[in-house]
């Protein structure tokens, strides 16, 4: 479809994020923006297309992903038995499975090489389909740390300073540092700090001088502190977090982005999947915390984002539905808080214009079978989704 040919929706539900719910009404959509919303006997200009659907919600966002996985048991492995070209292929096969899945947007959150940069370029001049993609290039990390295979292994404030300097150069839209151990990594425990509070500091102030948002992985308290104290914009994953931790994320305003299907999907995958033992123990021992702590974050009034870390094991990049569900049952969010925290937060976490409906505003939408409202797994089958005002998947 032509990305300037007009567009009518008729819906039975508008979540627009601009208040209640809009019923039986008709969206326009011309030149790539939203145009009109009004009710079921609005003119509809001639020469558009008109489809019909029980619900329409902005496009979703996916604040942390990693279109290099695909959910393989071995993540390490990927990284060691797969050449860059085989990765770049994966990377745009997955960025079609998002955006079919109702992703507009996301942020890829560490690749090898430029691969996330480049794939970001590609969807942007039309080569391959994917959502918008912000991409951090690669982690910065110290040596021997959480991501070592894949991110810049970086020890000091200057060298930390150049790392971030080395993804600028590349064309990184974001940077992300690691601020304690991770899962994935053999040897990395996840509650020690790794990237310390002075490294932080000055790598966040680089990158912020240069106008790009940060993101830290961090998983224990004490990293999420350091993250913090430095200034971080994004605190990912969050699980082990305690009292101090939560004070500090209402006190600097900084979204959490809780990444609940990482280890959620490791789990359900269980003994038999093929994960490694320390894996299996890594994330057993954070699941016994996680929700807990995650709940009382919120309620202190923290602000989540939604981001699913897709790519790691089991957590595929068209599932993003069951991160909404899992804002839902872990956390106790209402459907309407999962789509905000999913669209207008993981939006102005990631510093675009995004996540809501209103007339002038970019036309990324899904249009749904069922209202998120009555049926919390309503965001699993997608009959349309449209990207900057274009048709980029339907089902009909």
């Amino acid at each position: 479809m032509n990305a300037r040919a007009p567009l009518a929706i008729r819906f039975g539900t508008l979540h627009d994020n601009l208040g209640e719910p809009k019923r039986n009404g008709t969206l326009l959509i011309e030149d790539g923006r939203v145009y009109a919303v009004g009710g079921s006997e609005t003119e509809i200009p001639a020469g558009a297309r008109t489809i019909e659907g029980a619900c329409v919600v902005p496009g979703l966002i996916n604040a942390h992903a990693h279109l290099e996985g695909s959910g393989e048991a071995q993540t390490m492995t990927v990284f060691v038995l797969t050449t860059p070209t085989q990765r770049a292929l994966v990377c745009a096969s997955n960025a079609r499975k998002a955006l079919h899945a109702g992703i507009t947007s996301m942020r890829d959150l560490g690749s090898s090489e430029k691969l996330s940069i480049d794939t970001r370029d590609a969807i942007a001049n039309g080569t391959i389909a994917g959502p918008n993609v912000v991409a951090a290039g690669r982690a910065i990390c110290m040596t021997g740390g959480h991501g070592w295979f894949v991110g810049r292994q970086s020890d000091g404030e200057w060298d930390v300073r150049k790392a971030v300097r080395e993804q600028l150069r590349d064309g990184a839209d974001c940077i992300k540092f690691i601020a304690t151990g991770g899962v994935l990594t053999k040897g990395a425990v996840p509650a020690v700090e790794q990237l310390g509070e002075d490294e932080l500091r000055a790598g966040i102030a680089e990158a912020h001088k240069h106008g790009l948002k940060c993101a830290a992985h961090a998983i224990g308290t004490g990293g999420i502190k350091n993250a913090l104290r430095a200034g971080i914009d994004t605190i990912e994953h969050g699980h082990l977090i305690d009292d101090e931790g939560i004070a500090l994320l209402v006190e600097r305003g900084a979204h959490l982005v809780p990444t609940l299907a990482a280890i959620r999907c490791i789990l359900d995958g269980g003994d038999d999947a093929g994960m490694p033992d320390f894996v299996l123990r890594k994330a057993r021992a954070i699941g016994e915390h996680a929700e807990t702590n995650l709940r009382r974050a919120r309620a202190a009034g923290v602000r989540f984002a939604g981001g699913s870390d897709a790519g790691t094991p089991f957590n595929y990049h068209d599932g993003y539905a069951y991160e909404l569900e899992l804002m839902q049952s872990m956390l106790g969010m209402s459907p309407r808080e999962a789509l905000r925290a999913t669209t207008v937060n993981s939006a102005a976490a990631l510093g675009l214009q995004r996540g809501t409906l209103g007339p002038g505003e970019v036309a990324d939408l899904v249009v749904l079978a069922r209202d998120p409202d009555a049926d919390p797994r309503a965001f699993r089958d997608p009959e349309f989704v449209v990207k900057d005002g274009a048709i980029a998947f339907e089902t009909r």
